[in-house]
């Protein structure tokens, strides 16, 4: 797996360090992958043994999205969001409470924080966290939780 150094990952590390997951596979979705127009430039990591392209089990998101994410801050030059999913026991252990819960909790939250650890902003009951333009404080706990996720994903038959 490709390895940043300490510095904020730039785009193209975020890129580099999913497309390093031994047994993933990147698709950065665009016209000519079929995916809608608001999803291009985002990618998907998806399990490389699978067929399956409805369920990735990390993304990167690249910009805004009106009435529905833009709590993140995702339209300033250079800043994207990775987002993992890691289950509900890993969840509550990074944050510190049940991902059903997050409604009570989501006001302590600064979405578009970079380099933190934080629920995402939209799929957080899912058990899914994110990290705005990771870090020196959060790259290489993504890079092992990216590498927790797929191991889950498949053992859950990809879902």
């Amino acid at each position: 797996m490709t390895t940043p150094n300490d510095d904020i990952w730039t785009f193209d590390d975020a890129l580099a360090v999913v497309s390093g997951i031994d047994g993933a596979v990147a698709v950065v979705a665009s016209a000519e992958t079929g995916a809608p127009e608001a999803a291009w430039g985002d990618v998907f990591v998806f399990d490389a043994d699978s067929d399956d392209r409805r369920f990735p089990f990390a993304t990167i998101v690249t910009k805004d999205v009106p009435g529905f994410d833009t709590v993140s801050g995702l339209d300033r030059e250079g800043v994207y969001r990775l987002n993992i999913g890691v289950g509900r026991d890993v969840f509550q252990e990074l944050l510190g409470y049940d991902p059903a819960d997050h409604a009570r909790f989501r006001e302590e939250h600064d979405f578009a924080e970079p380099d933190r650890m934080l629920p995402h902003p939209a799929y957080a009951a899912q058990a899914w966290v994110s990290v705005v333009t990771p870090g020196p404080r959060t790259g290489e706990l993504m890079q092992r939780l990216l590498v927790a996720a797929l191991d889950r994903h498949r053992r859950r038959g990809g879902r």
